[in-house]
């Protein structure tokens, strides 16, 4: 009788399974130290152009409700302004963060800095509807914090140096851009202001002016933000003489003597509101005409230096 021999598992070198389970675990491997996962391409992902975009739609979306619901007579909901408000300011800071936060210091160029104030802009209005009605405001801001944020990341940079100075210089930088945010949200109160009293003097109040807090109110805001934006000036021009070398050297002169001159103009309109009972197109017109100096003492010289004189 024969004996059988023991049958033995034959295990082919090539099996079929453990062979995908094999090739699959090294495919892998070899697609995380690829540079397709790494390098340019993942700093492509983290270009500041997506949230750019991401806040320019979230901002000209809410401006298209507002607009509606204004063209409609009816009043648009505030929780959801200031929800959809607040995701295009988180994408429109991120971008910014990106932008200006290099190894090098702070880029502070041309339409960086646009960029960062109408942020601030937006960001106090925000703050602001939630004590006062100035929701209107936002239906200008939204579109002009849209092509900011688009600007800054599209258009080339100017010649301009990383900023890389002490906490007293950062301090006054970031003084005179919440100023500047301040002054910029009275002038687009000023404005709707004249709007408002030009359509109710000819009787032809529309859907954005039926949607107006009373005239009374509206200077009464317009003379607020004036207070808080003087003093936030104030503040900026005393921290650049205690922490500026020198105020008036050769690329600063223009920016502090525009900058003083605007901040007597405020000054004279707000003594004149207090002493003289300032109000309607006088407290309108000192208004524009402080903002513009302000305008030129800042973009005006920033504009000149990076693209035309490129110093």
């Amino acid at each position: 009788m024969r004996s059988r021999r023991p049958r033995q598992a034959v295990r082919q070198p090539g099996h079929r399974y453990e062979r995908t389970v094999r090739n699959g675990f090294l495919a892998t491997l070899d697609l995380c130290q690829t540079p397709i996962l790494s390098g340019p391409r993942l700093q492509g992902l983290m270009h500041p152009l997506l949230p750019s975009l991401i806040a320019a739609v979230l901002y000209l979306g809410t401006a298209a409700y507002q607009g509606a619901c204004v063209s409609k007579r009816t009043a648009p909901g505030k929780p959801l302004l200031l929800l959809f408000g607040l995701l295009a300011l988180v994408a429109h800071a991120f971008s910014l963060y990106q932008q200006l936060l290099t190894p090098a210091g702070l880029v502070l160029d041309f339409f960086n800095a646009a960029s960062l104030i109408a942020a601030a802009v937006i960001l106090l209005t925000l703050l602001a509807t939630l004590r006062i009605p100035v929701e209107n405001l936002l239906l200008l801001l939204f579109p002009l914090g849209a092509l900011t944020t688009l600007l800054a990341v599209l258009i080339p940079h100017g010649t301009v140096e990383p900023i890389n100075e002490q906490p007293g210089i950062l301090a006054h930088i970031l003084l005179s851009i919440l100023a500047y945010g301040l002054l910029t949200i009275a002038v687009f109160q000023a404005l709707l202001l004249l709007l408002q009293d030009y359509r109710l003097k000819h009787k032809h109040p529309s859907g954005l002016i039926r949607n107006f807090p009373p005239l009374q109110t509206m200077e009464s805001l317009l003379f607020g933000f004036l207070w808080g934006g003087w003093s936030l000036l104030s503040l900026s021009l005393l921290s650049g003489w205690l922490f500026v070398d020198n105020l008036f050297a050769q690329h600063l002169a223009h920016k502090t003597i525009l900058s003083c001159f605007a901040w007597v103009v405020f000054a004279v309109l707000l003594w004149g509101r207090h002493q003289l009972g300032w109000r309607g197109h006088k407290a309108i017109r000192w208004t524009l005409a402080g903002f513009c100096l302000l305008m030129l003492a800042y973009f005006g010289s920033k504009l000149v230096r990076e693209f035309i004189l490129h110093i």
